[in-house]
């Protein structure tokens, strides 16, 4: 008894230590995502060049001592928020493309559909990620970041387009449609320019969507 008593009085500090380092890991997770969620609410608002690490301490209730503390600089910050955003969509269209199971026909309709999802689709991700694009040409690395990712996805929609090429097309729609409803056109929805892209999938590839299919999804 005693033996087992000693062991566990010698085991107890580590123990502790591990649950504290997890704890750390865990505030600091909490910590950069509540900024960065901080900074996609300002760059909605303020756009990019009026964003500042106040503003983005301010927004997230933070002491702005905390942002310097996480990201050092605007521009990491920055960064970092453009990474999640991307992680984020990525994680998100990915999953809709397992979910339609092998069929090349239902995984395209499922990308086109992931695109106008509410948890992706709404002004203050929008107005973000026009925010990093009007950005992108002068800041090479957003360039790279944005390059990489459009080139996995691009290639998804080459490899279910096949030989009828129209994948830039669709993924050019695509584009536009987002920024349709950023600039709040009074005839786009996110319902509304779904139904637009099925229109251009019955369009484009009327064996495998019939008109009515098209129609009849809805986004999330």
């Amino acid at each position: 008894m005693k033996t087992t008593e000693a062991r566990e009085a010698f085991l107890e500090p580590a123990r502790k230590s591990d649950s504290e380092k997890r704890g750390r890991k865990a505030s600091k997770e909490t910590r950069q995502l509540q900024l960065i969620e901080a900074t996609i609410d300002s760059l909605a608002k303020r756009g990019f060049s009026e964003t500042t690490m106040a503003d983005v301490a301010d927004g997230a209730g933070l002491s702005r001592g905390i942002v310097n503390f996480h990201f050092e600089s605007k521009e990491k910050l920055l960064v970092a928020t453009l990474q999640y955003m991307y992680d984020e969509y990525s994680a998100h269209w990915r999953s809709a493309l397992q979910k339609a199971g092998d069929d090349p026909a239902r995984q395209l309709q499922a990308l086109v559909a992931a695109d106008f999802d509410r948890s992706i689709c709404n002004k203050r991700k929008l107005a973000a990620w026009c925010a990093f694009w009007g950005e992108a040409k002068s800041r090479p690395k957003y360039q790279a970041l944005s390059s990489a990712r459009d080139a996995i996805y691009q290639h998804i929609f080459i490899d279910l387009c096949a030989a009828l090429q129209r994948a830039l097309a669709l993924s050019a729609m695509l584009d536009g449609l987002w920024l349709r409803l950023m600039m709040g056109t009074e005839d786009t929805t996110r319902e509304t320019a779904l139904q637009a892209a099925n229109e251009f999938l019955s369009a484009a590839f009327p064996k495998h969507y019939p008109k009515s299919a098209a129609s009849a999804a809805k986004p999330a």
